[in-house]
């Protein structure tokens, strides 16, 4: 069964086109792989949390910073088709890993 990315944003600031980008990205690049992206606006202030199903994969609260979109394109990845190679976000990934 495929699964739900959820991005849980705070509409007070103004973070409703982020989450509708990220959307977009991860439905671009998981087309066969999600159910869907569902966006939440959140009623606590500051929140921006990415999850698959109930793992969370990113809180910028935790992290004091918003995600790269090929680091939460990875994430998602390595949740819903660990298989999938990501072209150029991938070999970036590899390289670091090299080194």
């Amino acid at each position: 069964m495929k699964e739900t990315v959820t991005i849980v944003y705070c509409p007070k600031c103004g973070w409703m086109l982020r989450a509708a980008y990220f959307a977009q990205e991860l439905l671009s690049t998981f087309v066969d792989d999600i159910y869907g992206v569902t966006l939440v606006p959140s009623e606590r202030a500051g929140d921006f949390c990415v999850s698959v199903g109930n793992k969370l994969l990113f809180d910028r609260k935790v992290e004091g910073r918003f995600p790269e979109i090929k680091e939460l394109k990875q994430l998602v990845r390595d949740i819903v088709n660990p298989t999938k190679h990501l072209g150029h976000s991938e070999k970036q990934r590899d390289q670091k890993n090299l080194g």
